[in-house]
């Protein structure tokens, strides 16, 4: 995922990072009270006690109350050793290839299928769409646990664009061309392509590569409409930060990373929010190379594969290659993936980061 080209909004300036944290601390760091008692060593009070009398130590040092903690310190405390380490992201986004046939709804009265059909279970949040795709489109479908970023992308005075590749029956005058990038009047008001620009083709249709920078219901189809002109296939390919990775098939997701998520929330001006901080166990004090685990203390997660699949039901580990000592050839598999099937595909732009994909 990159910061992309924006038409039109060459001079916009992107907005630091402010990490939310408490009184007196710098970001990325949290008082060692609170980091301590969130990992089950104590009440926040009886820590603050401990601190005080000098039964913490903090990289083998005696602190004094109010003492921040950073990621990679260890704390000493019980005869135990932890490491301060930063929790999992709170927040999930993915990338969905969303294929034609699938309403943008969580329940359709007419039983259609939905793209919530496909989507993993999430315990404490729900799934939000970034905007609308109709039946007949498409492509990238943005959908995040982050309800203040899928607003924040929505809404029109952020200008965040929406790329789309598009195919017209018939052929297509320069004049029809300007008249879409100068604007043209429809129903709910003025409307223009920000950017929009010929692809190359060998067949009588023509394919258009074309950026908007609002959403408004079914606004592409409508505006070449509005020339005499009808849209006979739509696929949307990047939205702001977010662009369809090359390799995710129709119908499957792609997982971005929590430093991509930092990305599209740094692009629309939100302030990042920082991870909390935790605790791991290391060892018991004067007994090196032995792990010790706390009963409270959070251990940390699995690590996910990169390329591994998803059939919404396990995770499927790609298959590894034979050893050199065994029958290369014979046991390899291919890589997963598969080329964009028209000239609409995204390998115009450089794929997302991804953790996991799946269906």
């Amino acid at each position: 995922m990159r910061n992309p080209r924006r038409p039109g909004k060459e001079t916009r300036e992107k907005a630091g990072a402010r990490p939310s944290k408490e009184p007196g601390t710098e970001p990325g760091t949290e008082r060692l009270h609170k980091v301590m008692a969130g990992a089950g060593l104590g009440s926040r009070r009886s820590l603050e006690t401990q601190i005080a009398e000098g039964a913490v130590l903090v990289n083998s040092k005696k602190v004094e109350l109010g003492r921040s903690v950073k990621p990679g310190d260890r704390i000493q405390f019980r005869d135990q050793e932890w490491q301060v380490i930063a929790a999992t992201a709170q927040h999930r986004t993915l990338i969905y290839n969303k294929p034609e046939g699938e309403v943008t709804t969580r329940n359709d009265p007419d039983g259609r299928p939905t793209v919530f059909d496909r989507m993993p279970q999430v315990e404490t949040a729900r799934w939000v769409t970034v905007g609308r795709l109709d039946i007949n489109t498409t492509g990238l479908l943005l959908l995040t646990t982050d309800g203040e970023l899928a607003n924040a992308m929505m809404h029109p005075s952020n200008q965040v664009d929406r790329e789309y590749v598009c195919r017209i029956r018939g052929m297509v005058s320069d004049e029809q061309v300007a008249q879409l990038r100068e604007g043209v009047q429809l129903d709910d008001g003025l409307a223009r392509f920000s950017d929009i620009q010929r692809m190359p083709t060998a067949t009588g249709n023509q394919w258009f590569q074309i950026t908007l920078l609002e959403g408004r219901n079914r606004e592409v189809r409508r505006l070449w409409e509005s020339v005499g002109c009808m849209v006979s296939r739509l696929k949307r390919v990047r939205y702001g930060a977010a662009t369809l990775p090359k390799g995710l098939k129709v119908g499957r997701w792609s997982e971005v990373t929590p430093r991509d998520h930092r990305v599209l929330r740094n692009d629309v001006k939100l302030p990042v929010v920082a991870a909390p901080l935790t605790l791991e166990a290391v060892r018991e004090r004067g007994k090196a190379g032995r792990k010790h685990g706390s009963g409270r203390a959070p251990t940390p997660p699995a690590r996910t594969h990169k390329s591994a699949q998803h059939d919404g039901r396990r995770v499927v580990p790609p298959t590894r290659s034979a050893p050199r000592a065994a029958k290369p050839a014979a046991t390899r598999s291919a890589r997963p993936g598969s080329k964009p099937g028209s000239p609409a595909g995204p390998g115009r732009r450089a794929p997302s980061r991804s953790k996991k994909t799946g269906h």
